[in-house]
């Protein structure tokens, strides 16, 4: 029998739809991991981790149902569980029923291990992963949220579309809040090495017609067909490979900026310590604003939840 994986992530919700697809995409990439699926619903969590094993015979990681204890003893603690927000309900309401789930999941991780690295993906992502950091008492740096990764992929693959460049050769952010204080840093966007906005052909783009399509793709995908989850859980996975493998890679997410003074949606390098550095952003002033809003409707909840 195959040795286990020494490094172990472990995703919590997995037995949903978004923990799923994470779980998946963790063993589809090759991550040479051994991932635990968990969930308050069993049934669910051994359907997912039975399935998901099935794919996993060729690939060097493995696949099974792991219990809470186990998973605060992982390398990485992927989350994906929270509540969803129901008809007409308040944000505020929602943050509330997800405050309770969030405490009541770290405490059931108790006692972590000192050098996991947690990364929140469940919404709203700025606000829960602050809540996760003080519940979790992990330092900053390792406790970071999948943030607008997602929404910047989804950039470049517009902006690939219009400028005939591979998105992976298009650097480009949707920054702030994860929510309606987002915003694209069209300032500091290049393309081989020069500024975006001098390309030839984005000259007559219409720039709000594209954050509008960015910000309306969740609702398309949701109305067709009842959730989004394979974009959002490779995502999940990447991040945590970068974690695992010590990549240093530079990613737009959730993690504490010391000069903005909160958790918020930032390109930051992560590493097996988590986040290693954070980077400055050249923004104008309209994206400046845009920036202050988003620092001030974080700070505004946040301070509710300490």
């Amino acid at each position: 029998m195959a040795s286990v994986p020494k490094q172990r992530v472990s995703v919590i919700g997995g037995g949903g739809n978004v923990g799923a697809a994470t779980a998946f995409s963790l063993i589809a990439k090759g991550v040479p991991a051994e991932v635990l699926v968990v969930d308050v619903v069993d049934k669910a969590a051994e359907g997912q981790a039975l399935d998901i094993s099935d794919a996993a015979f060729m690939m060097p990681g493995i696949c099974r149902k792991g219990t809470f204890k186990e998973a605060g003893q992982s390398d990485v603690i992927i989350v994906t569980a929270g509540a969803r927000q129901q008809p007409n309900e308040p944000r505020s309401a929602l943050i509330d029923r997800n405050y309770k789930i969030i405490k009541s999941i770290m405490d059931s991780l108790q006692p972590i291990k000192q050098t996991a690295k947690i990364l929140m993906v469940s919404n709203p992502v700025d606000v829960l992963t602050d809540i996760a950091q003080k519940t979790s008492g992990l330092p900053r740096n390792q406790v970071i949220g999948s943030g607008t990764y997602l929404d910047s992929g989804r950039l470049r693959n517009a902006l690939s579309e219009i400028t005939g460049v591979s998105p992976t050769s298009i650097h480009a952010y949707m920054l702030g809040e994860h929510g309606d204080n987002q915003f694209t840093g069209w300032s500091s966007a290049r393309i081989g090495g020069r500024p975006l906005l001098e390309h030839p052909k984005m000259k007559e783009i219409d720039l709000d017609k594209i954050y509008e399509q960015i910000q309306r793709k969740a609702y398309v995908i949701i109305e067709a067909k009842g959730s989004t989850y394979y974009g959002i859980g490779i995502c999940a996975a990447t991040i945590a490979e970068a974690l695992l493998n010590n990549t240093n890679q530079v990613f737009p997410i959730v993690n504490y900026v010391e000069k903005f003074g909160c958790y918020l949606s930032w390109p930051a390098a992560i590493g097996c310590d988590g986040v290693e550095q954070s980077f400055d952003v050249k923004l104008d002033s309209e994206e400046c604003k845009k920036l202050d809003s988003a620092i001030n409707a974080i700070k505004e909840v946040c301070s509710k939840y300490n």
